[in-house]
């Protein structure tokens, strides 16, 4: 054999089997991004996220997950979490929230960001972590899949582990704006087109059955939404009357044809700007 061919054919096994890159230093952040191609954890020096007070109108599901992220964190027992529901209130927020709070109260728990895409190399992650003696938040940000997507079989190790079991110091949170992690219509289609429909959708319905803390996300109301701002106004030293920014905060609403935490954030924003504070 040639020694081309030779070449062609270890690159064809390098693809498959990715070479392991070096063990990251995980004293060197409380944060990281988990990347392929070749596999690495790229540590993040300043998380984008806002304190655990800010987080409004979303109090019981605030208290649940952060103890179940302080029980991990203390080398206690602890579920996976989906937390799902309403765009814009606080899902991802939360998470990184909680985990900021357990590092703040000197526990040594590492957040590790993982992409959709990216789930079919979960196991290798896994196996990465599993050998280390920090304990890990995996965190999947707008988690669903889409028709004919097979990558909900890889978050199946995390959630399961298969025969070598889910790694003790590994807990998976992930935020979603489907319960079921899968369309509506994807489900009744599935349904309907099989042999026995119970079966058909068993397999990825149950996916977020394995979950086993299920925290629900809802609209907030106008009172939440103003207390969100003025929350924000306190905390950063932006100066606005009460009269003004119901004004402002609902003429903005309304221009955005909604209401949520983001929208508040947004208005804050331009709010801050205005009054030239500097976030």
């Amino acid at each position: 054999m040639s020694k081309k061919k030779l070449r062609r054919i270890a690159e064809a096994l390098e693809r498959i089997a990715p070479v392991p890159g070096p063990v990251p230093d995980f004293a060197a952040a409380d944060a990281f991004v988990w990347h392929v191609e070749p596999d690495r954890l790229e540590p993040v020096a300043k998380v984008n996220r806002v304190g655990l007070p800010l987080l409004i109108g979303i109090d019981r599901v605030r208290d649940i997950l952060l103890e179940n992220t302080l029980q991990f964190a203390r080398g206690l027992p602890a579920n996976n979490a989906l937390l799902w529901g309403a765009r814009g209130m606080g899902k991802s927020s939360l998470v990184k929230a909680v985990h900021a709070e357990a590092v703040a109260q000197g526990h040594g728990l590492k957040i590790v960001e993982v992409q959709r895409e990216d789930l079919p190399s979960i196991g290798r992650l896994l196996n990465l972590l599993r050998a280390a003696s920090a304990r890990f938040l995996l965190f999947c940000d707008d988690l669903s899949f889409s028709h004919d997507d097979q990558h909900y079989k890889s978050l199946k190790a995390v959630l399961d582990g298969g025969i070598e079991g889910r790694p003790d110091n590994v807990v998976f949170y992930a935020t979603s704006n489907r319960r079921h992690l899968m369309p509506r219509d994807m489900i009744e289609n599935e349904r309907s087109s099989a042999i026995s429909p119970s079966e058909a959708t068993e397999e990825k319905v149950s996916l977020s059955d394995r979950f086993g803390l299920w925290l629900g996300f809802h609209p907030c109301s106008q009172d939440e939404y103003l207390a969100m701002i003025r929350g924000y106004c306190d905390a950063y030293g932006v100066a606005a009357d009460d009269a003004t920014l119901r004004a402002e905060a609902i003429e903005w609403q309304a221009t955005r044809g909604a209401r949520s935490g983001r929208v508040a954030w947004q208005y804050f924003t331009d709010l801050a700007g205005r009054r030239g504070v500097t976030l």
